[in-house]
């Protein structure tokens, strides 16, 4: 009788997603110092490497065992496209574009994730949520414009992001099926494990880089592995199974806003009042992409949105 067992599952979902869109945004902090030491490749391998081991230990702990044979597409390809591809790519295409540019580009990632979502997997695309995904990218545009450096783009940068958002829709698309299948943790961990096979041939990058690599930036690549990739991923991924791939995708508008505000805290960098302006719109946009008519929406018929049964609930 009382709406509040129904409420939950939506608040969980919620809160995983903020989860994510705080740590990933952390991220881009700890990408610019790890950045110095470390190239794109051995960067993204000591990140997955990190990840797949904080991962594989409570995998262990919950006696995960191995994913269904039905799970397995979506996780190679999410793997190989996101936590492979899309990591290498981004990092080098941040050491060629300044980072207003880098995340004006990345952020084409939500329109496309939405635009595949409807294409591939039949997801809707409510008025609220184009209307709010509008907001938000012109909130990012305007945070790109006013974050980006004088002469520091390249086209050969810009290309590389753009590639990294590529990868990064069509990731997030083909995991979304294999939640039907797999828990968000097996689905976050074995990608990551495909990811880390895919930067193999970084290996000795990694080890010549870590030789002369100060400690603060590998401790920043441990903790891009530990909390925005293994953390943020099985939240994003537990959310994801909840929800739409479109309006996930929407709620990443959010990181701008807190990439702004992080860098105010963490490195003193002080944000115009049309950095600031920006941000508002990302939150704003991502407020309305996430909204709900007064009335409680039911579930459309004929469709899933939880995981398997006995995974509900499970992180």
């Amino acid at each position: 009788m009382s709406t509040a067992p129904s409420r939950r599952p939506h608040l969980l979902a919620a809160g995983a997603a903020t989860v994510t869109v705080v740590l990933w945004a952390s991220a881009f902090v700890s990408i610019r110092s790890a950045g110095e030491a470390y190239s794109p490749g051995a960067l993204a391998l000591g990140r997955l490497l990190s990840g797949a081991l904080a991962l594989g230990v409570i995998c262990l702990l919950r006696r995960e065992g191995l994913p269904p044979r039905p799970a397995w597409r979506g996780i190679a390809i999410s793997g190989l496209l996101w936590f492979g591809f899309y990591m290498v790519v981004l990092n080098w295409g941040e050491q060629e574009v300044d980072a207003g540019t880098a995340a004006l580009v990345v952020n084409v990632g939500p329109i496309l994730i939405a635009l595949l979502g409807a294409r591939l997997l039949g997801d809707t695309l409510p008025p609220r949520l184009l209307a709010g995904m509008a907001v938000s990218f012109a909130g990012a545009v305007t945070v790109g414009l006013s974050m980006s450096g004088e002469g520091g783009s390249s086209l050969f940068g810009v290309v590389l992001c753009l590639l990294a958002a590529v990868a990064y829709a069509g990731g997030v698309v083909a995991q979304k099926p294999a939640l039907g299948h797999a828990s968000a943790l097996q689905v976050t961990t074995f990608g990551c494990l495909v990811g880390a096979v895919l930067c193999l041939p970084f290996a000795g990058q990694l080890v010549r880089d870590a030789a002369d690599a100060p400690a603060s930036a590998t401790l920043n690549m441990v903790y891009l592995g530990v909390f925005p990739t293994a953390l943020a991923f099985t939240t994003w991924a537990y959310a994801l199974a909840r929800t739409t791939a479109g309006r996930m995708g929407a709620t990443t508008y959010a990181v701008p806003a807190l990439v702004v505000l992080m860098s105010w805290l963490a490195l003193g960098e002080v944000p115009g009042l049309l950095t600031l302006a920006g941000g508002a719109l990302c939150l704003a946009g991502v407020a309305v992409s996430r909204s709900r008519k007064g009335t409680a929406a039911a579930p459309p018929p004929g469709r899933v949105t939880e995981p398997r049964t006995k995974d509900t609930g499970r992180v």
